[in-house]
């Protein structure tokens, strides 16, 4: 029994003594104290895994998919190389087109009718998935699947992919999208009384104005027709974050944004709009300048075709590379505008 300074039993000296005892048996240099060192401590690398926190959420990229929020997307039609439609144009013949016709006249107007077809090209988008039997056995032990980590991957690229046919095209299949079609009427933006067009030198009220000017002109080409007045408007998002946090004035209570939804044309004809950011608007006019779109997001006007959207094309084992196989597969067309009448680019916001 260890006995302390004055005699008693002490615990301490013991465990000093055993300290001893093991160094003098081959221990030395493995004990350091109450604790293990250096050279122990690799034989006992698991306690550090029992000490560790895991966070068991996997974080993915951070990214921004919105084509589904500005464009109807058609869906079916198997597996083709073109989408078409058909226009048709009236005409009256006779010497009278307004159809007017005065007592004892022999020449009557006859109506006349010519319908015309427009082809669209349809791109197939093709992507693999390889799943290695080890890899995969390996992830279960800690109760992860690699085979849904991997079609969490490919589904980011295919609509990745929609996002930029929706609002570019593939210059690969020579299409355009949304915001760069040549037969879209483009202006350039007026200045403000700061002498600039940009939006976060301008009043809410010149703001309005741009928004109004735009409207207008599309309903005006439309010959007034309220199904041409414009319900969308895509902008940067750094010209949508200035107007929704901007007050109207210093007195001001309420945001240019709610000013532009509480006055503009549209909401005078008992329609509505929808102003949102978009950031393939960023440098998307001429002069790499700030882009402003306004159109009617609506499917008789403006759409584009799935025909086939991403399936599971087939799946497969491969011996040779121990792994498991998947196609898959889509079919991807070009944006369609029926109408260009309601459609507009303005440059320079």
């Amino acid at each position: 029994m260890a006995t302390g300074k004055f005699g008693f039993y002490s615990p301490d000296a013991g465990m000093r003594n055993l300290g001893n005892l093991a160094m003098q048996n081959g221990g030395r240099k493995r004990f350091r104290g109450s604790a293990w060192d250096a050279a122990a401590s690799s034989g006992m690398a698991y306690i550090t895994g029992e000490l560790e926190k895991v966070d068991p959420k996997l974080r993915e990229p951070l990214t921004s998919v919105t084509w589904q929020r500005d464009i109807v997307a058609k869906t079916g039609g198997g597996w083709v190389e073109f989408t078409s439609t058909f226009d048709v144009d009236y005409a009256t013949s006779g010497a009278n087109a307004n159809s007017i016709t005065a007592p004892g006249a022999t020449t009557i107007p006859v109506m006349q009718v010519n319908t015309s077809k427009n082809m669209f090209k349809v791109s197939t988008w093709m992507h693999a998935m390889q799943v290695p039997f080890i890899d995969q056995a390996k992830m279960k032990q800690i109760g992860r699947n690699l085979e849904d980590l991997l079609d969490k991957g490919v589904k980011l690229n295919y609509n990745k992919t929609l996002d930029l046919n929706v609002y570019n095209g593939f210059k690969e299949a020579g299409t355009t999208g949304l915001l760069n079609d040549p037969n879209v009427v483009t202006y350039t933006v007026g200045n403000g009384k700061a002498g600039t067009a940009t939006w976060n030198t301008k009043t809410a009220d010149e703001i309005l104005h741009d928004i109004n000017n735009a409207l207008v002109d599309a309903w005006a080409a439309s010959e007034y027709d309220m199904k041409g007045m414009p319900n969308h408007i895509l902008i940067p998002p750094k010209q949508y974050a200035y107007i929704t946090m901007q007050k109207v004035s210093e007195a001001g209570n309420i945001s240019i944004m709610e000013y532009l939804m509480q006055n503009n044309i549209a909401k005078e004809q008992g329609g509505s709009i929808t102003i949102e950011p978009c950031r393939w608007c960023i440098k998307a006019g001429t002069g790499q300048k700030d882009l402003m779109m306004v159109y009617v997001n609506d499917e008789d006007m403006v759409n584009f075709d799935l025909t086939v959207p991403i399936t599971r094309a087939y799946t497969q084992p491969s011996v040779e590379r121990a792994a498991i196989l998947t196609l898959f597969a889509a079919q991807i067309g070009q944006v369609k505008f029926m109408y260009y009448q309601p459609v507009a680019y303005h440059i320079g916001i």
